[in-house]
Order: structure tokens, then C-alpha cells, then sequence
């Protein structure tokens, strides 16, 4: 079998690449790494303007709505190289794939040739503060009144609500249904009345991350709705069906480059520092012990990289999708885990210098990794949820 890519597929990365050295300068850069909401600056914003003119956003979805009808491994191509510098372009998280599945053709229509631009970002409004791994357990209602809904309650963690355009909210429809029923999902617009954001400021604000941390995000948010009232046109799939949505939603989000980097970069990172770097006057790179333990991450992470093709190429053929995202959520986040515990054993004392330490090694990015990596098991779905996900549908074992 054949794990490399075509030479269709290589021309198109080094097209990207040649892009990305003729319009990322300097400018853009320190933009990237100083604009504290997600990298939506002015040179970013034209940035993403000629990536999307070139055709290279939404490789693979429908033309009707904007896409190119390109192939899921082509988007990830462009995908990985831009993540690599910062800018996400590739969809990844957007919320995409359950519009695709489970909206409207007027929401289609609406919604995705959006996204693509960029004038439409969405906001992730899941997590409750009492309903985070136990997602079912959410309170946020959505109260019919003829043609509307009417929502009040609390989201916690909505990363991105402060410069988000639209909400992807899931919110209790029937409150007398078992709890993972009577939940549907509505999107809308930030600025419909009603919705307060109040920020949460993370470990990794004081210092600052530097760019290229995982989670590094100085900011998240509270968002609060009272008496927010929306069009009933604005729910996503079947009233009721909200959290079947959802989950398919998210378990196709799963898949892509931006959330295989996040689990990976760690390994490129500290092994092109060993490569050129000494610690104490000892050489790193030659010392048989961590070359060893380096090499186990390496292989770990080609494991992730082959997880993601698998699921690329399952959906790219269109054949059944189920636990294949949840087995990635698993075995991802955990070994960033493992790999940012080795580093810090590998540099010791120095792995505690953050950003504004003169001694720091990489501007403190290792510092910072080990800040954020032990949420990789709980964002975006915990590993232990993951784990039943992968026993009840892949496995076809009962609850237990």
C-alpha cells in the first residue's frame, strides 16, 4: 500500500508553499502572533481573501455553495500548511460537515458560501458549567412562540463569541424527554439581542503564549442569553434531534489536519530543537536514552497521521463513518500528553521558563504546551466519552 501522495497531490503542497513564502511576510507574522482574537487582523482577513480566490478553501464541498468539489485529501493539504504558520483556512471546527449533513438548502446556500469567505464564523456554544463532559445534561432552553424560538441560559468556554459573527448553539427543546433527546440546535447571528459575552482569561495570558502553542488561546468566554428570540428557520436539523446532530457534527470535525497537528507539532518541535541545540553543554540529540523515547513519539505520531488518512479516505469514498473521529480523539490528545511529559523531562528546569524569561528555550513554547496539553483529553469531547463512543459503535457492545 502506498501511503504517499500522488503527484498531483505533491504539486498542489508545493503550490501552497510557494503561496505562503510569497504573501506571509514579516508583517503578517507578527500579526498572527500578536492579535489576541484567533488572527482575525486586517492583513489576515486579505490573507484569507486570496486563499479563498485561489479556490483553496472548502476543497471539498459542493460548488453549488462555493466548495470546488475537490477531494478531502487535497483540503487537507492546504489545510496542514497554513496551520502550520497560524491561519486556519481549512473549515476545520467551522461546523461545516453538519450543515452539509443535516441543513436546510436554504441554510446551505446561506451559511457555507459564508464560511468560505470568512464574513461567517461560528462560535461553539456546547458547554454548559455544569454540562461539560456530560454534554446531555445542558439547561440552556429554546421555548417555542409561534414562528421563533426564545432561548435563555448560560454557555461556558465560546472560544471564539467575541469576533464570531453566528452562534452554533445546542439548546433544550423538550425538557420532559430523556436527556439526550428533546435537544436541538440553532444557529444565529452574534449580535441578535440578548446575548452578553463576558471574557475568561486563561493560564496562558499572563505571560503570553507564543505562537505555535497548543490551546494557547489567551481568551475564551461565559456567554449568557436572556430572552434571545430567533427565527425557527435558523434550527439545524429536526426539532428534538439536535444532539445526533451534534455529534455527528463534531465527530466529522475531528478529521483534518489542524486537530492531527495539534497532537503532533510537539514532536516536530522538540525534535528540530534537539537536532540544532545543546542543554548545559550536553548534546541532546546524541544521547541514546532520548533518542530512544523520541523515536517511540515519532512512530506514536505517525499512528495519528494514518488514523486521519483512514478517515479522510473512508468519507472521500463515502463509506459509513461512525467511531473512526472518536478513536482519533482518543489516541491524539493522549499522546500529546505523553510527549509533552517527555520533553519536560528531557529539558528539566527549563521546561518550567514561559514566554518572558530570558532563559527560556523556544520563547517558552514548551513551557506553555505542558500548560495546555492536559485539556486536549477533555476539549472537544473527553477521551473517557470517546472511549464508550468507540465500545457502543464500533464495537457494537452494550451500554454498560
Amino acid at each position: 500500500m502506498e501511503f504517499a501522495y500522488t503527484a498531483e497531490q505533491q504539486a498542489l503542497r508545493d503550490e501552497v508553499q510557494r503561496f505562503i513564502q510569497e504573501n506571509v511576510n514579516e508583517d503578517v507574522r507578527s500579526e498572527i502572533e500578536n492579535t489576541d482574537e484567533m488572527s482575525q487582523g486586517p492583513l489576515v482577513r486579505d490573507l484569507r481573501k486570496k486563499v479563498a480566490a485561489k479556490g483553496w478553501v472548502g476543497i471539498s464541498w459542493p460548488k453549488e455553495y462555493g466548495g470546488q468539489d475537490g477531494s478531502r485529501i487535497d483540503q487537507y493539504i492546504v489545510e496542514e500548511e497554513f496551520s502550520r504558520i497560524g491561519v486556519g483556512v481549512g473549515g476545520a471546527g467551522s461546523g461545516a460537515p453538519a450543515i452539509l449533513a443535516a441543513g436546510t438548502e436554504e441554510q446551505k446556500k446561506t451559511l457555507l458560501p459564508g464560511l468560505i469567505s470568512g464574513e461567517i464564523t461560528l462560535a461553539l456554544g456546547f458547554t454548559e458549567p455544569q454540562a461539560g463532559a456530560d454534554l446531555a445534561s445542558l439547561q440552556c432552553r429554546a421555548v417555542r412562540d409561534g414562528d421563533d424560538f426564545v432561548i435563555n441560559g448560560q454557555k461556558m468556554y465560546t472560544s471564539s463569541a467575541h469576533y464570531a459573527s453566528h452562534i452554533y448553539l445546542m439548546a433544550r427543546t423538550d425538557p420532559d424527554a430523556p436527556k439526550h433527546r428533546g435537544i436541538s440546535i440553532f444557529i444565529f447571528p452574534m449580535d441578535t439581542p440578548g446575548i452578553t459575552v463576558r471574557p475568561l482569561w486563561t493560564i496562558q495570558n499572563d505571560p503570553p503564549a507564543p505562537i505555535g502553542t497548543t490551546y494557547g488561546q489567551r481568551r475564551t468566554n461565559e456567554t449568557f442569553f436572556e430572552d434571545v428570540r430567533v427565527p425557527a428557520t435558523c434550527m439545524l436539523g429536526e426539532e428534538n434531534q439536535g444532539w445526533y446532530v451534534g455529534a455527528m457534527g463534531l465527530n466529522l470535525d475531528r478529521v483534518g489536519a489542524s486537530r492531527y497537528l495539534i497532537s503532533v507539532r510537539r514532536d516536530e518541535d522538540i525534535i528540530n530543537w534537539a537536532k540544532d541545540n545543546d542543554l548545559g553543554g550536553h548534546d541532546v540529540s546524541q544521547d541514546p536514552a532520548i533518542r530512544d523515547r523520541l523515536a517511540e513519539l515519532w512512530i506514536e505520531a505517525q499512528v495519528c497521521r494514518l488514523m486521519t488518512m483512514r478517515s479522510m479516505s473512508l468519507m472521500e469514498r463515502g463509506d459509513t463513518f461512525t467511531y473512526e473521529g472518536a478513536a482519533e480523539k482518543v489516541w491524539a490528545p493522549e499522546h500529546g500528553v505523553r510527549t509533552t511529559e517527555t520533553i519536560s523531562q528531557i529539558l528539566g528546569p527549563y521546561a518550567q521558563l514561559m514566554s518572558t524569561s530570558e532563559e527560556a528555550i523556544e520563547h517558552g513554547l514548551f513551557a506553555h504546551n505542558l500548560l495546555g496539553s492536559f485539556q486536549s483529553g477533555i476539549n472537544h469531547g473527553s477521551v473517557q466519552v470517546m472511549r464508550d463512543q468507540i465500545a457502543r459503535r464500533g464495537l457494537g457492545l452494550p451500554r454498560g
